[in-house]
């Protein structure tokens, strides 16, 4: 391990050793300050960030950037605060800490026995998320980890989930989509961040006016399986509480190959993504390249 992994690891493991047991209001407050001096020295990651926006607010100006990104890291900050301390809460902390709406569409997918997929960009607090379903709803559900470095950093991040409630599978290797499978045929819940391809079969998206690629595991995993694939978009107001909404199935296409299903249903999937986004920009902390034109200049204008 590399001098830069155990520094990453260390501050990571005092994250979730120390920030967990300061005051909520102390908690917020270090959290702001830490994102408003990131923001302050424009780093790699804020500057990705506000290109990121750039897309999503057409022809808004330097200065609107400039609020975005800063509330941006803002939210982003309220992201690690929460989930260092969220081991640390109580079930009634947990329960109504989150407020979705049109849940029925879960609720009645899981009473189905159906099998049911949540797919979620990256915006304001997955894990919370995740904790409510297993605490107020009182089902467990399979996700998937991207492996990270240096392996004790995953292990953390696989203990962490696992404490609530969660099973995590390791994103690299075939293994996963077989299980992954398996758990909806028999009638579980599988929750899955879906709006950025790690893979090289990632399905092409038309995604705020520019092509990017996306996952096509939750499309084929609902074709193969027959579970409900909902999009879920969260975001954050001036309340402690986080909000959220359980968009409509996305169904099955009656007619075409399995890659053309894949894709329409995978441009559905941007396009409830899109939507919520564009309502709750400061949100979406995607502070990498997405799209296929940044990613790679021949492929497009930047």
């Amino acid at each position: 391990m590399s001098a830069q992994e155990r520094l990453t690891d260390a501050l990571y493991g005092l994250g979730w050793g120390a920030v967990k047991k300061l005051p909520e209001p102390v908690a917020v407050r270090l959290g702001r300050s830490i994102a408003d001096l990131a923001w302050k020295k424009r780093g790699k990651g804020v500057r990705r960030l506000e290109s990121n926006y750039a897309r999503v607010v057409p022809g808004a100006s330097a200065g609107r950037l400039a609020e975005l990104s800063r509330a941006g890291m803002r939210s982003y900050l309220r992201y690690w605060m929460e989930s260092f301390r969220l081991p640390a809460w109580s079930e009634e902390r947990i329960r109504t800490g989150f407020e979705p709406l049109d849940v029925h569409h879960l609720t009645d997918g899981i009473a189905s026995d159906r099998g049911v997929i949540l797919a979620l960009p990256h915006m304001a607090n997955w894990d919370l998320a995740g904790a409510w379903v297993t605490t107020e709803l009182k089902t467990p559900f399979t996700t998937v980890a991207e492996r990270l470095k240096p392996e004790t950093l995953y292990d953390r991040f696989v203990a962490y989930r696992e404490g609530l409630g969660m099973e995590v599978l390791p994103h690299n290797g075939g293994s996963a989509f077989g299980t992954l499978a398996r758990r909806l045929r028999d009638g579980g819940l599988v929750c899955l961040v879906a709006e950025r391809d790690l893979s090289a079969s990632g399905v092409e998206v038309t995604f705020f006016g520019d092509t990017a690629t996306m996952p096509a595991g939750p499309a084929l995993l609902a074709q193969q399986t027959g579970a409900l694939l909902l999009p879920v978009i969260l975001w954050y107001d001036d309340s402690p509480v986080m909000r959220g909404r359980v968009h409509p199935p996305i169904e099955v296409p009656g007619s075409g190959t399995r890659a053309e299903k894949t894709s329409v249903m995978t441009q559905a999937l941007a396009d409830a993504f899109a939507s919520g986004i564009a309502d709750h920009p400061e949100d979406w902390h995607m502070l990498q390249r997405l799209w296929l034109s940044d990613l790679d200049p021949t492929k497009g204008p930047a």
